[in-house]
């Protein structure tokens, strides 16, 4: 044991002697093979018996794997002998265990590259006879630091005898690594960590990394440390998270539960980011290490998810709930006889408007995550696109005027949802969907069922209902025959995305039609019904 105020001194005499008996180990390592190479080469003079075969009739033909198996039990009993003796041994192994690797993976390399240089002088220098007898020894009793035996592995038969100090060693990292968490998250407490507490954990998962970094085993092993850490600051972080009714509200300023929702996700995401960057300045950092912490870290972004979409479904409800007032207001008047007619933006789109740019400065503007929050308001702005032109397609009756403040609407609804993106055309097809329908307010019936944009941007369906429109009122939408309000229709629409069903629904719609024109004893159908029909077959035809 050293003495006291000798440690560091009687430390280093440790590692000194360590490198030492690996250089002798290597040495005998050495000498071994080179023994099994000339007896593998000479015969006996007089009974031209290869002195290989002679030991071969004892059961010791592969000598080189019996000194190796004598030496990793021998490691394996002693280094066990001598730390359950001295406790400063047995802490010098269990806290610089990746020193005391390193001086495995390195001896490990010597002794496989002296395997290399011991078989090429031998080629080098042997004549064609002894090559081709070495050669046929060889494939007997391989050489087992060059190939390893099917039921037995040399390098994890050395690395055996250092398993109690590597579990040691991972066990006390896991302990590093989780106490600057339980230290931010205290019992009781309500807030997530401040920058320098956040930085301080970052500091200490490189930290174990970097030291891991000796050896691919040790760092994988490290890693899954680091994904339990991540782990755990997710269970913590989640528990400060307020999930009340008021984490959700959309109509005052922000509560105390959503300010502290969003400086939690604010930490997640300082998480998330620090521990990618970590990685990312890791040499050669291991593909199977570099899964483990993505994986933690995909449970971090999705409680970052969990955490918003209360709020996101609020606004989303909301956004619904303004474009459906549409029906309240008229769209049934007449062209204005002015040459220059004002055609105002109809009332629910100003709302629209209005609460889209509030709920982007009041609620969004907090958080630092820029990127995760356009993901998340994207999906709201294609949402409210989809409902927009749902809403637009049900409008009966529509005139002229209508058609007008409508098209309005239309030029008015990219700006509604242009806060929830950073570019229009990141919203892909639903902003294409709302470009494409825009022009069919003004197009003849004829011209719209051949316009390329059916059935490739705008719904065979929800082109099919927005003729609808332009039919008399005793031909009546699907929801009219089903005596649904526009509400309830809208579900309907929600719960049956397949473009099969809804055809299926108006094609029920047009029969009924047909039906109440022959108890009538009509002789004639509305105009826009052939081409409704004509429609309703191509779309149905595209699905077989």
């Amino acid at each position: 044991m050293p003495t006291p105020g000798n440690t560091a001194a009687f430390r280093a005499a440790l590692w000194t002697n360590m490198e030492k008996l690996m250089d002798q180990i290597c040495a005998a390592c050495g000498q071994v093979q080179h023994l099994r190479k000339v007896l593998s080469m000479k015969r006996d003079p007089v009974t031209q018996v290869c002195f290989i075969e002679e030991l071969a009739k004892d059961g010791l033909s592969d000598i080189l794997c019996t000194f190796w198996t004598a030496v990793t039990q021998t490691l394996a009993s002693q280094f066990q002998k001598a730390t359950d003796s001295s406790m400063f041994l047995k802490q010098a192994f269990e806290g610089e265990y990746p020193k005391l690797l390193r001086l495995y993976n390195d001896f490990w390399k010597r002794i496989q590259q002296y395997s290399k240089n011991i078989q090429r002088n031998f080629i080098t220098n042997g004549t064609a006879e002894h090559f081709a007898e070495l050669q046929q020894i060889e494939d007997d009793t391989q050489d087992i630091f060059m190939q390893k035996k099917q039921d037995y592995d040399p390098e994890i038969a050395l690395k055996d005898s250092l398993q109690p100090y590597e579990a040691a060693y991972l066990s006390k990292s896991l302990s590093r690594l989780f106490d600057p968490i339980n230290l931010v998250f205290p019992p009781g407490g309500r807030n997530p960590p401040s920058a320098d507490e956040l930085d301080s954990i970052i500091k200490t998962i490189a930290s174990e990394l970097n030291v891991a970094a000796v050896d691919p085993n040790l760092t994988l092993a490290v890693s899954k440390n680091v994904a339990k850490t991540i782990q755990l600051f997710s269970v913590k972080s989640e528990q400060l998270l307020s999930t009340q009714g008021e984490a959700s509200q959309v109509i005052g300023p922000l509560t105390e539960g959503q300010r502290r929702n969003v400086a939690v996700v604010n930490s997640l995401y300082r998480l998330h980011q620090s521990v990618l960057k970590v990685i990312s300045c890791q040499n050669a950092f291991p593909a199977s290490s570099e899964e483990t912490i993505s994986t933690a870290l995909k449970t971090v972004y999705d409680l970052m998810g969990n955490a918003v979409q209360p709020l996101l479904n609020s606004v989303g409800d909301s956004i619904e709930a303004i474009i459906i007032t549409m029906h309240q207001e008229d769209f049934s008047g007449s062209l204005p006889t002015s040459e220059k007619p004002d055609v105002p933006c109809s009332l629910y789109m100003k709302e629209l408007q209005g609460f889209i740019a509030r709920v982007m400065n009041d609620y969004f503007r907090y958080f630092e995550c820029y990127d995760f929050v356009y993901e998340s308001t994207e999906a709201i702005a294609q949402r409210a696109i989809e409902l927009f032109i749902r809403n637009a397609s049900l409008l009966r009756p529509l005139g002229e005027g209508g058609k007008m403040r409508l098209a309005a609407d239309f030029a008015q609804m990219e700006l509604a949802v242009a806060p929830l993106c950073r570019r229009l055309s990141d919203l892909g097809i639903s902003y294409r969907l709302l470009r494409s329908f825009r022009p069919m307010l003004f197009q003849t019936s004829e011209h719209i069922i051949n316009s390329p944009a059916v059935g490739d941007i705008i719904p065979f369906s929800t082109v099919i209902q927005f003729l609808f429109t332009r039919a008399p009122p005793e031909l009546k939408s699907p929801f009219q025959r089903a005596e649904w309000t526009i509400a309830r229709y809208s579900r309907w629409l929600d719960d049956h995305p397949s473009e099969k069903d809804r055809l299926i629904l108006i094609r029920g719609a047009l029969e009924a039609y047909v039906q109440s024109v022959r108890s009538r004893e009509g002789k004639e159908f509305a105009p826009v019904y052939p081409i409704m029909v004509q429609l309703l077959q191509k779309a149905l035809s595209t699905l077989q």
